[in-house]
């Protein structure tokens, strides 16, 4: 610790040098509120040596990250590489600024040089002092390594919005990161839109008595409309990713500042109830085309000409309100698809830093894929039977003699009828193509930032 001594936060006083360095009130807020592991509003002794050391560790990782020499000593040049693989640029005298960096405390305490012998490099031991009692979510390598991208785009389009960067946003650079997300997922959406079909008729048309296998749903597919009726309804599902996306972003950006938060990340909580807010305004936006994917899913050879044809044929048969079929399952899906998806990744992130970050703070692709890969798989497990019931609801008007139930009675049918197995229709086609759609929209991703001259984290 920075003054070799570990104290309850009632004693702190008692050291000069934390004092002399940093707001007692500020520290009082922060400290609190990243070692309350109770969640009682205290902080007793063991709660603050486990915030100290897990603290300290995370900062050796970022130190380790940062010092490319592995010397024991981070100068302006490993500076300046770090800050260009998170997509910042910058000088070597505004490096030489950040190594000198002032921290102002009180009208009375003295500032604080984190380069205290004026060398012009930083050791383990300048790097602690000046950093170990800053809460871990103040230390932007760890949050940009483990950001929980929205990349992984497997079709459902219910993932938490990303954050970027002070800089990304002042350079441009986050709509770039835009554009390179929306095409990948344009690209792993069309690549595994005939999974996409068939599960869209296995949820709608498959019963007990008229059980749909994988094989036997490809060759009706096929024998109904050709090799090109695979792709039923794609169109309309790559149309509507950019304007969710937009919708998404900017609703997150305006929820954030509503809820008070001066973080450039927010914490877990904050990210929750941020995104699925902003998931639940973006999807009601567009939830008429969400209508129209199904129903285009649907049809059959002929019954429609395209997209407007189709829309024109909904609204003159049944109304506008058709258009907004299942919307209350769809919203309800969002929280525990967002809830899990990101405590599942919160959780293997944490998992692995304790585990297996002993010398750098960056876990790789493969770890990040993972992670992504199955936080996203548990979220749609988890609100895959609301997603079934609203697929059912778009297209209750397609079936001929079918009855026109609500919400909870569709639930209560698919139950008696069916069994509890009923409500899981299609879950295996949709499993089967998360893989293959984050491993694409990845591949697509990387080289798409790469044409638009966006540096890598």
């Amino acid at each position: 610790m920075a003054c070799g001594c570990y104290l309850p936060l009632t004693d702190l006083h008692a050291c000069p040098r934390i004092t002399r360095s940093i707001s007692f009130s500020w520290l009082t807020f922060k400290i609190v509120k990243a070692g309350d592991k109770d969640l009682d509003g205290q902080l007793d002794f063991e709660e603050f040596v486990h915030y100290l050391r897990d603290h300290e560790k995370k900062l050796r990782l970022v130190f380790k990250s940062l010092d490319k020499k592995n010397d024991g000593h981070i100068d302006s040049q490993e500076i300046m590489q770090s800050l260009r693989d998170l997509g910042v640029n910058i000088s070597e005298q505004q490096a030489e600024k950040i190594l000198k960096r002032i921290r102002k405390g009180l009208v009375w305490a003295p500032i604080m040089y984190m380069d205290k012998n004026g060398t012009m490099t930083i050791d383990w031991n300048e790097w602690r002092d000046y950093h170990l009692l800053h809460p871990a979510d103040n230390i932007p390598e760890i949050i940009l390594y483990w950001k929980h991208s929205t990349i992984f785009d497997v079709g459902e389009s219910l993932m938490v919005p990303d954050e970027f960067t002070a800089e990304e946003k002042k350079t441009g650079m986050w709509w770039r990161h835009l554009v390179a997300g929306g095409a990948a997922g344009a690209v792993s959406r069309t690549c595994t839109a005939p999974l996409d079909r068939l599960k869209v008729l296995m949820q709608v048309h498959a019963t007990r008595t008229n059980s749909m296998c994988i094989a036997g749903g490809f060759t009706h597919m096929i024998r109904e409309g050709g090799i090109r009726s695979l792709w039923r309804g794609n169109g309309m599902n790559v149309i509507k990713i950019a304007p969710e996306s937009a919708i998404k972003f900017m609703a997150y950006e305006q929820i954030k500042r509503l809820i008070g938060s001066n973080q450039e990340t927010l914490g877990i909580l904050e990210r929750f109830v941020a995104g699925s807010l902003a998931g639940a305004i973006a999807q009601s936006s567009i939830y008429p085309m969400e209508v129209l994917k199904t129903r285009l899913a649907l049809r059959k050879t002929g019954q429609f000409s395209g997209i407007a044809d189709c829309a024109k044929h909904i609204f003159r048969k049944e109304g506008m309100a058709a258009f907004y079929k299942g919307y209350i399952p769809n919203l309800i899906g969002i929280i525990p698809y967002a809830g899990i998806d990101l405590a599942v990744y919160e959780t293997l992130k944490n998992s692995w830093l304790q585990r297996y970050a002993t010398d750098s703070a960056d876990p790789g692709v493969f770890v990040l894929l993972a992670c992504g890969t199955t936080s996203s798989t548990c979220g749609q497990l988890a609100s895959y039977p609301l997603a079934l019931v609203r697929t059912r609801m778009q297209a209750q008007a397609t079936i001929e003699g079918g009855p026109q139930m609500t919400m909870s009675g569709l639930f209560k049918h698919i139950v008696k009828t069916e069994g509890v197995f009923g409500l899981y229709r299609g879950l295996a086609p949709n499993f089967m193509k998360v893989i293959p759609a984050v491993s694409i929209s990845y591949v697509v991703y990387e080289n798409l930032k790469i044409s638009l001259g966006v540096v890598s984290r």
